[in-house]
């Protein structure tokens, strides 16, 4: 008679593991930080085995990228999924994009999940984000649309610069009013539309 294991530790696998994980990771993170929590108080606290988290998500790092699509992406989707890009202006891009930002951190946990995610996008600027507009790409398309003759690394570079402006901002410990989500929305339009720069820094390189 031929024996079987199971591969997968006791504990990791199991239904709603995965979901448990999120929860626990999610309480620990905004109470402490995301710089504070190790796997093994995740799987701990989740009474979960040590090995839950690299079962589910393979990494801390991927798992706060699931966190943060789960609870953040629903946001965003349906917004920026409807802009057209033939019609729409950069400043109606910027404002559509700025809405939940400003919903959220009139929220107490909303504010936190800005700040955890200001936090990690700007010490893990290289991540594989999976949601569609957590990457570059599609808002890069919508600026190529808008300002003929720009490259399309120098409208990922606008982006990046102008999401780290605005991650910033919205990540701090005070909520921003009216006028200086006005202000925020102007700067970032003005460097997102400025034409085509026609220095190296903007040109495509090999």
């Amino acid at each position: 008679m031929t024996q079987t294991t199971d591969a997968t530790p006791s504990g990791t696998g199991s239904p709603g593991t995965r979901e448990t994980l999120l929860v626990v990771a999610e309480r620990l993170f905004l109470a402490e930080g995301y710089d504070k929590v190790s796997v093994r108080a995740i799987c701990a606290a989740a009474d979960a085995n040590p090995a839950a988290v690299h079962y589910h998500f393979g990494t801390k790092d991927d798992l706060t990228i699931a966190l943060l699509e789960s609870r953040l992406a629903p946001c965003w989707a349906d917004a920026l999924a409807s802009i057209d890009p033939e019609n729409d202006s950069v400043r109606h891009v910027v404002d559509v994009l700025l809405a939940p930002f400003v919903d959220l951190q009139c929220d107490p946990t909303g504010h936190l999940h800005l700040r955890l995610l200001s936090r990690f996008v700007l010490t893990h600027p290289t991540v594989g984000w999976t949601a569609r507009w957590f990457g570059l790409d599609p808002f890069a398309d919508l600026l190529l649309d808008a300002i003929p003759g720009l490259p399309s690394r120098a409208a990922r570079r606008r982006w990046a610069l102008a999401f780290q402006l605005i991650l910033l901002r919205f990540g701090s410990s005070e909520p921003l009013d009216a006028q200086a989500v006005d202000a925020l929305a102007g700067f970032v339009t003005a460097g997102l539309s400025a034409p085509p720069d026609p220095s190296p820094s903007e040109q495509e390189t090999d």
